[in-house]
């Protein structure tokens, strides 16, 4: 299982946000390279990047400072947040991002989806991010009524090969991760879950792997310092 240590922008900013409330917005660091530096320095090789901009509306707004991160050598990136046509898709695939994440046009425009599945391959992930059982859409702001594990299922047999899945509820409140949900998803053949949201013990990321999740997102809680990356690493 891969830790992904997670960075969020807004204005170019390193944030968090609790359940996706863009009021809850707390600023950790003005450069996003430094943070994704000393990840590095301490063992990372994979980095979970959000466009909280582009999220909520649908821009590259921070492409540049995007780029400058998938520039780094030693470090597996990928990235979410408003790509919603291939343009997008292309674009951060260009600046060296590892894989790109559909969100709210999964949703919206699952046959784009599926075709942007079929052309890029597993350089295409799904974010899931679940809102009382649902999918939630737009930045997390529009919750549908699409039952979020059986469009897992629907993912699965569109070919998709790796779902972003986000509890939103546990979301930046260092309460824990939704370890039942994530056993359930663990079920779906063929696709691999990457967890995300309230990950934020050591025992924790070690039922998660052993229930075989392919990889787990790490935010608030290394920057509260309820977690330590190192720790995180070790654990897996």
């Amino acid at each position: 299982m891969e830790i992904f240590p997670a960075i969020d922008i807004i204005g170019g900013n390193v944030v968090r946000l609790t359940k996706g409330d863009y009021d809850s917005v707390k600023k950790y660091a003005e450069s996003p390279l430094d943070a994704l530096r000393d990840f590095k320095a301490k063992g990372a090789r994979c980095l979970h990047i959000v466009d909280l901009d582009g999220a909520k509306h649908g821009t590259l707004a921070n492409l540049d400072v995007i780029s400058k991160l998938a520039a780094e050598d030693g470090i597996f990136t990928e990235v979410g947040g408003g790509i919603r046509d291939e343009e997008k898709i292309k674009a951060y695939l260009d600046a060296g991002i590892g894989r790109v994440i559909l969100g709210t046009v999964a949703v919206k425009d699952f046959d784009f989806t599926k075709r942007m599945i079929e052309k890029y391959g597993e350089k295409i992930v799904v974010g899931v991010d679940a809102k009382d059982g649902m999918v939630a859409v737009g930045g997390w702001i529009e919750k549908t009524e699409l039952p979020a594990v059986e469009f897992c299922k629907t993912l699965a047999e569109a070919g998709c090969k790796t779902v972003i899945f986000t509890d939103i509820s546990r979301d930046g409140m260092l309460s824990g991760c939704n370890l039942p949900l994530y056993k359930e998803l663990c079920q779906i053949e063929g696709l691999g879950i990457v967890a995300s949201g309230g990950v934020t013990t050591v025992s924790e990321i070690k039922e998660l792997a052993a229930m075989g999740c392919s990889g787990a997102i790490v935010g608030k809680a290394i920057y509260e310092g309820k977690l330590t990356l190192e720790e995180a690493l070790a654990a897996v």
